[in-house]
């Protein structure tokens, strides 16, 4: 593995500093899930890379599954294909489908593929659709109409939900010292392909991996208390408390319930971290204060 001058100075000092965790980290899975402003901006794009390369020249097993919304949005934007959403989902005729899988399978996948094999590591890409690696089944998007007096679904087209994670390809890859990098993209019954939300992709292969950790890197610095502090060490039924009494609400909800099925259906913990920050996978699994919030099983 040929290290680059800044990620082989990075590699010394996390041996240095980080002994004991990479001693009690060795040889355990890490779902990352990759997207928000650590995607959008250089600096922290080339610090995301060398994290990887790191984690696995130390003995740890990273997977990353990456977002791209804002790409897409643009290049539909650039094709003049109108974008319409429900309940924040994108509604994904097969016309934008095809441009979701060009972007995520191609322009976005690659672009992180190539920066982790610049920095010496050696990635490989993947789709959900690689070795079947993601069923998926249609999702079913209810919306309240206050006409009918009743919920109607909206058909949001070839959106999806998993509901299967077939783990060969990514145990194949690991065995061979290499990092996958997966675009959440599922595979239907059907055989038509869905685009699935990435924490929720990111959040079932952990599942299915029993990942010692979930990463979830995000635009904000974790999860805030109502004094406006971000809060960790929590456990999951602290989080359900802090759900039930509407500390965690909006935006932060569908992200923290993420991190809370992960940590119910096998991880060890789930994170949710500052993506602003360089290094932000580093400085959670590698120091005591982290850069986040921390979710373990109970």
């Amino acid at each position: 593995m040929a290290l680059d001058r800044d990620t082989a100075m990075q590699v010394a000092s996390v041996l240095s500093k980080g002994l004991p965790y990479i001693q009690q980290f060795t040889g355990k899975t890490v779902v990352i899930k990759y997207g928000g402003n650590a995607m959008e901006n250089e600096e922290l794009k080339s610090s995301f890379a060398r994290d990887m390369v790191l984690m696995k020249l130390v003995g740890i097993n990273p997977i990353v599954v990456h977002g791209g919304g804002p790409q897409i949005g643009d290049l539909l934007k650039r094709l003049k294909i109108d974008s319409r959403f429900v309940n924040g989902m994108r509604v994904t005729d097969s016309e934008t489908m095809d441009v979701v899988e060009m972007v995520l399978g191609g322009q976005v996948n690659k672009e992180i593929v190539s920066l982790i094999n610049q920095h010496g590591g050696t990635a490989v890409g993947l789709t959900g659709k690689d070795g079947n690696l993601i069923r998926a089944r249609k999702l079913e998007v209810k919306q309240e109409s206050p006409e009918l007096s009743r919920s109607e679904i909206i058909d949001v087209g070839h959106v999806g939900e998993v509901e299967n994670v077939s783990t060969g390809v990514i145990d194949m890859l690991t065995r061979s010292n290499v990092i996958p990098v997966i675009a959440p993209i599922g595979v239907g019954d059907d055989g038509l392909s869905y685009n699935i939300n990435a924490d929720l992709v990111a959040g079932k292969v952990a599942e299915a991996l029993k990942a010692e950790k979930l990463i979830l890197l995000t635009n904000v610095a974790g999860l805030q208390g109502q004094d406006g502090n971000v809060m960790t060490g929590l456990s999951a039924s602290q989080v359900n408390d802090l759900i039930a009494d509407g500390t965690i609400h909006g935006g932060m909800l569908p992200k923290i319930r993420c991190a809370l099925n992960a940590v119910e259906g096998g991880v060890e913990t789930a994170h949710i971290i500052d993506g602003r920050v360089a290094h932000a996978t580093l400085l959670e699994i590698f120091t005591d204060e982290g850069v986040g919030t921390l979710i373990a099983r109970d």
